[in-house]
């Protein structure tokens, strides 16, 4: 198969390459990964892969029109499944692929139902689509993409071939960010793709839209709210990641490096992977070792309870609580 553009992840692309090449092409299949991760990259390269008039292993060709329309966006039988007006999505969408896919594809092979927000699914919706699964037309073909598999009941889960997307190795996903983003020093690439945990998406948008200098901002000054004896000062600062997961993410990560920064102070090393050289010395002052270690699992594990939380305040506010507690205040 063509992946071009759906960087890294080369065990993915075996799998589905091996699947195309013998014919053994899913009914269903599941894209986890959080934003920025190339969701929706592989997931417009697989409906070309379905449409594509070509057989074999050498799909999508990028030249049929069936190639060509899908990768565009433009195809008549990709068809988007979603609830624009909800931030929750409700089970009328999912009714109504459900009415429209027994009616035949319009030019293509397949008719393929792309579902883009899975995670926003409600239960209503997630068991009507478990109908669909169940039996589905040969002709049909679902395409989700979620952050996190646990995010979806177990039933819809057992249904799909789920492929977790991990994160571009910065030596692959350089070429690419210094191609899109010319002029940005290699450094400063390089430290956004750090703090974005690979994910080439996510670093794109946060240099152009600003979240990495929010998450170079508010990373130090969470640190030192940490040790500050009045909680409402970590709790004011968490608020200001309610409405941007992706500034989460990188304050998330940016933290793991400003701790191990931290211990490597306490340690006498010079090691310096943070931006916040004097916010890592004034943790490693004020805390010793195993409390490093402790906040450093913390926010480790919150790396990834972020990933099942349906309720960005509750966690928000859960995170201020365990990294007071993992430091002792």
């Amino acid at each position: 198969m063509d992946f071009t553009g759906f960087l890294g992840n080369d065990a993915i692309k075996r799998r589905l390459s091996g699947a195309f090449a013998s014919g053994r092409v899913a009914h269903s299949y599941l894209l986890c990964g959080p934003a920025g991760s190339g969701k929706h990259t592989l997931a417009r390269i697989l409906c070309a892969a379905m449409e594509c008039e070509k057989d074999g292993a050498a799909v999508p060709c990028g030249v049929c029109p069936g190639c060509r329309k899908a990768l565009a966006g433009i195809h008549p039988d990709v068809i988007t499944v979603d609830d624009p007006d909800h931030k929750a999505m409700t089970v009328d969408p999912i009714r109504a692929a459900r009415s429209d896919m027994f009616i035949r594809p319009n030019e293509g092979r397949r008719k393929i139902y792309v579902i883009p927000r899975g995670q926003d699914m409600n239960e209503s919706a997630q068991n009507a689509l478990l109908k669909i699964l169940e039996e589905p037309p040969a002709h049909v073909i679902f395409i989700l993409t979620c952050e996190n598999r646990s995010q979806l009941l177990e039933t819809v889960r057992s249904r799909c071939v789920c492929l977790t997307l991990q994160p571009v190795a910065w030596d692959e996903a350089a070429p690419v960010l210094h191609s899109r983003l010319p002029q940005e020093p290699p450094q400063e690439l390089q430290r956004a793709h750090s703090l974005f945990g690979g994910c080439i998406g996510q670093v794109i948008s946060g240099i152009t839209d600003g979240t990495l200098q929010q998450v170079l901002e508010l990373t130090p000054a969470i640190g030192e709210a940490i040790v500050d004896p009045q909680e409402l000062t970590l709790l004011r600062l968490t608020a200001r990641l309610e409405k941007e997961r992706a500034l989460t993410d990188g304050v998330l990560a940016g933290l793991i490096l400003l701790l191990r920064d931290a211990l490597a102070a306490r340690s006498g090393s010079p090691t310096r992977l943070s931006t916040a050289p004097e916010t890592a010395l004034l943790l490693a002052g004020r805390l010793n070792g195993a409390r490093l270690m402790a906040l450093l699992e913390t926010v480790e594990s919150l790396q990834q309870d972020v990933l099942h939380s349906m309720n960005n305040t509750l966690f928000l506010t859960r995170m201020s609580a365990c990294l007071r507690q993992a430091a002792g205040y």
